[in-house]
C-alpha cells in the first residue's frame, strides 16, 4: 500500500480486520520491519488522539519518529501558487515538502478543511501535495474530506462488540458551538458503507453530507426515528456542506444532544464518538459514562489501525 487516504485504499476489508486482531493480540509482532525506517508526522492543526497513537503505533514497528508541528516551531508556510511572498510566511510548501522527504520514509499528514474555498477542501490540496512532491508514501491523519485512521478504528470497535452479523449502525449529528468540518462523518460514512452495515445517518435539515460519502446509508431527518433498534450510535457534529452555507453553524439545537431520551428507543446500543467531546451539547454526561460507551476503547483502537497502515506501507518499501 503506497499511500493510505480512504476506504478504498485498504482494499479487502476482511482481510484488514484479521490482520487488526492479529496486530492486537501481539502489537509487537513486526517490531523489526521498521527498523532503521523513519516516520515523519506533520501536523498543520491539533492532534491529542492522533499524535500518540499514531507514534506510539510506528515505535511498535520499530521506527524512528521525527514529529513537526507547522505552527509551532517551523517557519510559516505559503501554500497557494503565483503568491507574491511578501507577507509573514517565508517558505512556499513546494520547497518544503520535498525538503521533508528527504529525511524521512513514510511521511503522515493532517490539515484540516479550512472552510475558506469548498473546491480547495474537497480536491484535498494540501494532502495531494505532500503525494505528489514528497517522493515518499503518504497517509493521512485526517484531512479536509476524511479520517481514515479514525474510521477503521471505529469499524474494528464495532468488529469487537457487534452481537450480530450486520448491526443498525446510526451517525447522528448533535449540535456544537464551532463550526468543524465533515472529515469524520464522511469517513465514517464511507466505512460503514464498505461494511456493508444497516446504516442510517440522522441530521436536521441543511446538514447534508457529499452524496459520494453518503452512498447506501439511509438519511433519515427525525432523530428518535432514525435511533430505533440502533446498535451503535455515533455522535458527532458537522458544519453544513451545501451552497452559500458551506462551513456555516446553521443549528445548535440542544434537542439533537444525544441523552437517555433517544438512547432509550435504541437495542440497548453502544455508544461512540471519535472524541474530543463536548459533554451536555454532543452528549449528556450520563451516556458517555455509562457503560455502553465505548469511546474508550475506540481511542485505544487507534493504535490498532494505524499499526496495520504503518505495516502495509513498510512492506511496500521492499
Amino acid at each position: 500500500m503506497r499511500n493510505f487516504v480512504s476506504v478504498n485504499d485498504i482494499c479487502d476489508l476482511k482481510k484488514a480486520l484479521d490482520e487488526a486482531f492479529e496486530i492486537k493480540a501481539d502489537r509487537y509482532k513486526y517490531c523489526e520491519l521498521g527498523k532503521n525506517k523513519t516516520l515523519m508526522m506533520v501536523f498543520f492543526n491539533s492532534s491529542l488522539r492522533t499524535r500518540l497513537s499514531t507514534q506510539k503505533a510506528a515505535l511498535n514497528l520499530g521506527m524512528n519518529v521525527i514529529v513537526l508541528d507547522i505552527n509551532q516551531g517551523a517557519w510559516k508556510l505559503e501554500t497557494e501558487r503565483g503568491v507574491i511572498m511578501d507577507g509573514d510566511r517565508p517558505e512556499h510548501i513546494l520547497e518544503a515538502i520535498p525538503v521533508m522527504g528527504s529525511y524521512c520514509d513514510i511521511i503522515g499528514v493532517r490539515s484540516f478543511a479550512r472552510f475558506e474555498n469548498k473546491e480547495d477542501d474537497y480536491n484535498e490540496v494540501i494532502l495531494n501535495q505532500f503525494i505528489k512532491y514528497s517522493g515518499r508514501p503518504v497517509f493521512s491523519m485526517e484531512a479536509a474530506t476524511r479520517h481514515p485512521l479514525q474510521s477503521f478504528a471505529d469499524l474494528i470497535t464495532i468488529e469487537e462488540y457487534k452481537s450480530k452479523p450486520r448491526p443498525k449502525v446510526v451517525l447522528t449529528w448533535a449540535p456544537h458551538p464551532k463550526a468543524l468540518p465533515q472529515a469524520v462523518p464522511n469517513s465514517f460514512a464511507e466505512w460503514m458503507n464498505a461494511a456493508d452495515y444497516d446504516f442510517v445517518i440522522t441530521h436536521p435539515k441543511g446538514y447534508e453530507l457529499d452524496s459520494q460519502f453518503v452512498g447506501n446509508a439511509r438519511v433519515e431527518y427525525d432523530q428518535m426515528k432514525a435511533f430505533e433498534g440502533a446498535d451503535f450510535v455515533y455522535a458527532k457534529n458537522w458544519a453544513a456542506y451545501s451552497g452559500e452555507n458551506y462551513g456555516k453553524v446553521l443549528s445548535i439545537d440542544r434537542d439533537w444532544t444525544v441523552s437517555e431520551r433517544q438512547m432509550s428507543v435504541t437495542n440497548n446500543a453502544y455508544f461512540m464518538h471519535c472524541l474530543p467531546v463536548r459533554r451536555n451539547m454532543i452528549v449528556t454526561d450520563d451516556v458517555i459514562e455509562s457503560e455502553r460507551s465505548l469511546v474508550i476503547p475506540e481511542a485505544a483502537n487507534r493504535e490498532i489501525s494505524a499499526t496495520v497502515v504503518l505495516k502495509r506501507m513498510l512492506e511496500s518499501l521492499g
